[in-house]
């Protein structure tokens, strides 16, 4: 299963909030801001500062793509 955060990208753009906004309102490391960029997991508690930053659902930053090319059933 892949994480994709294009919403969460989607919902950056429409608010103009850039990546530093993000890292300091939601009190996240660069790291995580780059795991996020690479779509890659983050933990639950990361993905509850985002929503409590943006007043938002989880499925309105984040969704899951089932299958792929290298994913084995």
């Amino acid at each position: 299963m892949k994480t994709s955060y294009g919403k969460l990208s989607k919902i950056m753009q429409e608010r103009q909030i850039k990546k530093q906004d993000l890292k300091e309102n939601a009190k996240l490391g660069w790291s995580t801001i780059s795991k996020i960029s690479n779509n890659k997991d983050v933990s639950m508690e990361v993905l509850k500062k985002i929503c409590d930053y943006l007043k938002c659902d989880i499925g309105d930053i984040v969704e899951f793509q089932i299958g792929g090319k290298n994913e084995k059933n």
